[in-house]
């Protein structure tokens, strides 16, 4: 399935007050990485047609400002009209937070979700990109 691993460092707006990340920084490495995958799978296009319906976030550590942090994203399960992704979160101390994003396709015109165009399920299952 497909992966892919991005590098950020902890911004100050990333911190809380007392220091350490904010709960919703997190969440924006995870879409970063998904806008990462998306683009190195030429999937773009799906912007606009992948609303989020679950997001699970486990705290392991703490991240502090300047620090820099690898973010590994996988597609771990493909259905029909939703898709699950995997994430790790890792910062100088180890695991930082793991999780899971579920995204379903939507697109525009449709009130409800739809199945995956070909071209997603061909690029999202394969083992490697070139």
């Amino acid at each position: 399935m497909a992966e892919v691993t991005i590098e950020r460092t902890v911004e100050w707006f990333d911190t809380d007050a007392a220091g350490h990340q904010h709960h919703s920084c997190i969440a924006r490495y995870v879409e970063a990485a998904e806008a990462e995958l998306l683009r190195r799978y030429d999937l773009s296009w799906l912007f606009g047609e992948i609303p989020r319906v679950r997001h699970e976030i486990n705290y392991r550590n703490r991240l502090w400002f300047g620090e820099v942090v690898r973010v590994t994203l996988r597609v771990a399960r493909l259905g029909d009209t939703s898709l699950t992704y995997a994430f790790e979160v890792h910062g100088k101390e180890g695991l930082a937070a793991d999780g899971k994003l579920v995204v379903a396709h939507a697109t525009l015109d449709s009130p409800k979700a739809t199945p995956w165009p070909q071209q997603v399920v061909d690029a999202l299952t394969v083992e490697a990109v070139a």
